[in-house]
């Protein structure tokens, strides 16, 4: 089957080539059923390849020799497979949402729209399948220039081109940074393959400077398309403006893709005795996971723009998802995985719902829409569920990872019940305004919170349109199926497992050894789990009754914070050259 691991890249890359060459002569319906068979059949390959175990495919037939290879190969792990398989579902289920989605195709190409989509999932699972350095920084611009395009996609318009240029300013940065660091590395080392310049500073005795600037600044590319905090200013201006569908893979998978780039390389690259010392690593993560867990929760509770409240919430959680690779274990890691399968269901859907908002009544602002969702009582209950499953109630797959991620430390509970709590009570009182007009219209005066948005659409949807609710409600059915389906979490364990293997990562792509997993215990459900679960669910629902009860906070203790999210690029440039020296200072610090 190894063989076939080159057309999870091919086939979407062959089907946007298909429509961008054909689209204008296609039919509209044509073009936008080649984009779902496309991202279709891609997700059933790497589910295949998912259940066959490892594939390790070498380009070219340049295998390696004695250990020592100059080919570029692509290395299905289950962790990698599984975030391929997830992207191309979530494909799938954008492309089926937005079918019939836009007014009119621009300049009458019918596949312009399905074929920057199927680019997008290229980029994505070429990213997750990578295991030479250099093409992952190839597959991460593609990834970063498709979405630029997606989030500017209404170029007709101020705001989206303004959000496309944060977004491009601040991830071509990024992605200039973790170049650079590719080319000290092969300086270094002589290797552009992960498990080559891993085995090359195994080799080395002691870490040293190059290595050290080389990690920061690979690791910077990658934070910043997760948007930890300091580089995460790019994700709300973008969320704001782009299209619906659009939000739902940036938050539903793109983010999650740049945490991933963040582990692999730390577990496969940098994890031996010549790179940087774990403790480092996980002083890094631990540091700006609780720092952008905080911010993005902070953040999201002021929001009045449901899109942007949404997107903090991103942020929030991904604060926590570095959390949870701080612990550097293999079963905070199956956590984490966890927690990624079950927030990127829950936050497309809630984002789904919120397309459907839009297009009904034009605005996505939380004070305007009040009480005005009554007769919408189908998306109010999605809200409601996805609210709840951002919040952690168990058995969702985001709070079994959750319970798995935080029970590594006495302390870190607070963070994740802290965060899921005001994460997931901002929406439910999104929920409660909207659908239920429960409380009186909030009130608030915060230019940059507004939800003045234009319709998606032209005519209002006065019927819900059933594919973009039976999107939202299937996303949603997974997220739950996560958590409440042993034989997955136990898959997911083995492959968290084999994915923190530094030495068995090596093996399997340059000497071709296909071993079992190391052993472990299974990952499943605790009381302690379940209990904070519940707790943070409870803490949730009482965050969203007070707020009702007293409208939108307007504290000044927020405002500081909100002036940092100025919406200049200029600023969001200087954040990032800050973030670069704070990683660097994180790394370095002295111990002991």
């Amino acid at each position: 089957m190894d063989r076939f691991l080159p057309l999870v890249v091919a086939v979407p890359l062959l089907g946007a080539a298909l429509l961008v060459g054909a689209g204008r002569r296609m039919p509209r319906i044509v073009a936008e059923s080649v984009g779902c068979l496309c991202a279709a059949c891609t997700a059933g390959l790497a589910l295949v390849l998912l259940a066959r175990g490892t594939a390790v495919s070498w380009v070219g037939g340049w295998e390696p020799y004695h250990g020592h290879s100059v080919g570029i190969v692509l290395v299905g792990d289950r962790v990698g497979l599984g975030l391929a398989a997830l992207t191309s579902l979530l494909v799938t289920a954008v492309l089926v949402y937005s079918w019939h989605y836009f007014d009119e195709p621009p300049r009458g190409h019918a596949g312009a729209y399905p074929a920057l989509v199927l680019l997008f999932q290229a980029g994505m699972c070429g990213f997750a399948v990578t295991g030479d350095l250099f093409d992952a920084f190839v597959f991460f611009e593609l990834m970063g220039v498709v979405g630029y395009a997606l989030t500017g996609y209404r170029v007709e318009e101020a705001r989206p081109v303004q959000g496309a240029l944060a977004f491009g300013f601040v991830n071509s940065l990024g992605g200039y940074a973790s170049l650079l660091g590719v080319g000290l590395l092969y300086a270094r080392t002589g290797e552009l393959g992960m498990a080559q310049v891993g085995r090359q500073l195994d080799a080395a005795p002691r870490r040293d400077a190059l290595v050290v600037a080389a990690f920061v600044l690979v690791l910077t590319g990658f934070l910043v398309k997760a948007a930890a905090v300091p580089f995460h200013f790019w994700l709300p201006d973008a969320h704001a403006v782009a299209p619906t569908p659009v939000c739902m893979l940036l938050s539903g998978v793109m983010v999650e893709l740049g945490v991933y780039g963040a582990a692999r390389v730390h577990f496969t690259v940098f994890a031996g005795p010549g790179g940087v010392p774990a403790e480092d690593v996980r002083r890094l993560f631990l540091v700006l996971g609780v720092a952008t867990a905080l911010v993005g929760a902070a953040m999201c509770w002021q929001q009045r723009h449901v899109k942007r409240l949404l997107a903090f919430s991103t942020v929030s959680h991904t604060g926590l998802f570095l959390v949870g690779l701080a612990a550097g274990t293999a079963e905070s890691v199956s956590g984490v995985c966890l927690y990624v399968l079950g927030h990127a269901g829950a936050k497309a859907a809630l984002f789904a719902s919120t397309g459907v908002l839009l297009d009904r009544h034009g605005s996505v602002d939380e004070c305007e829409l009040h009480g005005r969702g009554r007769d919408m009582r189908g998306v109010g209950v999605l809200f409601a569920v996805g609210a709840f499953a951002l919040a952690g109630l168990p058995p969702f797959g985001t709070a079994l990872g959750k319970a798995l991620a935080e029970e590594h430390s006495p302390w870190l509970p607070v963070v994740f019940v802290l965060v899921s709590a005001v994460t997931g009570g901002a929406v439910l009182r999104v929920t409660a305004h909207v659908f239920l007009g429960a409380g009186q219209a909030p009130r608030t005066t915060q230019p940059e919170t507004r939800g003045d948005e234009e319709p998606e659409t032209e005519e209002p949807a006065w019927r819900l349109p059933r594919p973009m609710i039976a999107v939202a409600g299937l996303l949603l059915a997974g997220a739950l199926a996560v958590g409440a389906v042993p034989a997955l979490a136990e898959e997911v364990g083995a492959a968290a497992r084999a994915f923190t293997d530094h030495a068995g990562y090596a093996a399997v792509v340059l000497d071709g050894r296909r071993g079992a997993a190391p052993p472990g215990p299974a990952a499943w459900w605790t009381p302690t789990g379940a209990g904070l679960g519940l707790l943070s669910a409870a803490l949730a629902t009482g965050l969203a009754a007070l707020a009702v009860r007293r409208a939108l906070p307007t504290g000044r203790w927020s405002a500081p914070l909100r002036r940092l999210h100025s919406g200049h690029v200029g600023d969001y440039v200087v954040w990032t050259a800050a973030g670069i020296g704070l990683l660097s200072a994180l790394v370095l610090w002295p111990v002991g």
